[in-house]
C-alpha cells in the first residue's frame, strides 16, 4: 500500500461497514410490523449500543466467507446484521458496573453511561432478543436457518460467551477464589468461549449459507477459531500499549483488575509471537482455498496489524 492508497481489504471492510450501519439502522428505526411500539428510551439506547461505531468485522467474515461461496445478497447481511446486534448485545452487559464498569466504549460514554443501569441492562436484553429474531428470518432454506439459530445458540451461550465472561469474573478472584492466576491452557479456554466462540461462529454461518461441504466447514471452522484467538490476544496488547484516544475506551485496566490474559501469563513478547503464529495459523488454514479467500486471509492479518 502506498501514497495512502488503501488496500483491496480495507475498502471492503469498509463498503461491508457501511451496508452493515445501514442494515442495523434500519432494523432500529423502528418496530416490526403489527408489534407494539418500542418505548423511545430502549429504542434510543438499542441505537446508542449498535450505531456509529465498530469495525463490523463479525458480518465481515460471515459475509465474506458466504462470499467465497458465491453466495451473496440479503441472507448474508442478515445473518451478519444478527451476529452484530449480538456482539453489541454482550458490549453493553460487559461494560456495566457489575462486569467491568467500563465508562466509554468506541469513544462515547457506554449504554449504562449514556442512559442508566436498568435502561442498559433492558437495551442489551433486546438486542440478544432481536438478534435470534432476525437470524431465524434469514433469506436461507429452513435447514440452514435452524442450523444458524442452533448454533449462534450455543456460541453466545453457557458453552461459549456468557460461560466465558463467567470465567473470566472468576478469574478476577469475584467469588472468593483468590489472587492465584489461571494457568495458560484455562486462559486459552475462557478467551476461547468468551470471544472466539463469535467469531469461529460468524465464519461457520457463513459457510453454511454457502452450502460449503463438511470438510470446508471444518477447515473454515479452524480459520475462525485461530482468528478469534488471535484477535483476543491482540486486544490484551493494545490495552497494555494503546491509547485510550486511540481504542476509543479506557485501557492499562487489565492488569489492574487481575485478568486472566496471555499478556500476563507469558509475558509481552512472548504474547506477541503467539497472536503471530495464530494469524499465520489461520492462512494456513486456507491453503486449500484459492485466492477468492484473500480477504479472509488479510482479515486475519488485519486481526494483529490494527492499532484500534
Amino acid at each position: 500500500m502506498t501514497g495512502g492508497e488503501e488496500s483491496p481489504f480495507a475498502t471492503r471492510l469498509a463498503l461491508v461497514g457501511r451496508e452493515v450501519e445501514a442494515a442495523l439502522a434500519t432494523l432500529l428505526a423502528g418496530s416490526p410490523e403489527g408489534a407494539e411500539p418500542v418505548p423511545e428510551r430502549l429504542a434510543a439506547a438499542m441505537r446508542h449500543a449498535v450505531l456509529g461505531g465498530g469495525k463490523r468485522l463479525r458480518p465481515f467474515l460471515l459475509i465474506e466467507t458466504a462470499r467465497l461461496f458465491g453466495r451473496e445478497g440479503r441472507g448474508p447481511l442478515g445473518a451478519g446484521c444478527a451476529v452484530e446486534l449480538l456482539h453489541c448485545y454482550s458490549l453493553v452487559h460487559d461494560d456495566l458496573p457489575a462486569m467491568d464498569d467500563d465508562d466509554m466504549r468506541r469513544g462515547r460514554p457506554t449504554v449504562h453511561k449514556a442512559y442508566d443501569e436498568a435502561t442498559a441492562i433492558l437495551a442489551g436484553d433486546a438486542l440478544l432478543t432481536i438478534a435470534f429474531e432476525v437470524m431465524g428470518s434469514v433469506e436461507a432454506s429452513a435447514e440452514n436457518r435452524v442450523d444458524l439459530v442452533a448454533s449462534l445458540a450455543r456460541a453466545a451461550g453457557a458453552s461459549g460467551m456468557v460461560g466465558g465472561q463467567m470465567l473470566d469474573l472468576s478469574a478476577e478472584g469475584r467469588f472468593g477464589r483468590g489472587e492465584q492466576p489461571l494457568a495458560e491452557k484455562e486462559i486459552r479456554r475462557l478467551q476461547a468461549m468468551k470471544t472466539g466462540a463469535l467469531i469461529r461462529f460468524a465464519v461457520e454461518a457463513g459457510a453454511i449459507l454457502g452450502a460449503a461441504s463438511a470438510r470446508e466447514r471444518q477447515t473454515l471452522s479452524d480459520y475462525g477459531a485461530a482468528v478469534g484467538a488471535a484477535f483476543q490476544i491482540a486486544d490484551d496488547i493494545l490495552d497494555v500499549e494503546a491509547t485510550a484516544a486511540a481504542v476509543g475506551k479506557a485501557t492499562s485496566k487489565d492488569a489492574a483488575r487481575g485478568k486472566a490474559t496471555l499478556v500476563a501469563a507469558l509475558g509481552l513478547e512472548r504474547a506477541k509471537r503467539e497472536r503471530d503464529a495464530l494469524a499465520n495459523r489461520a492462512v494456513e488454514a486456507l491453503s486449500g482455498f484459492d485466492a477468492r479467500a484473500d480477504l479472509l486471509r488479510a482479515a486475519a492479518r488485519f486481526t494483529i496489524e490494527r492499532r484500534a
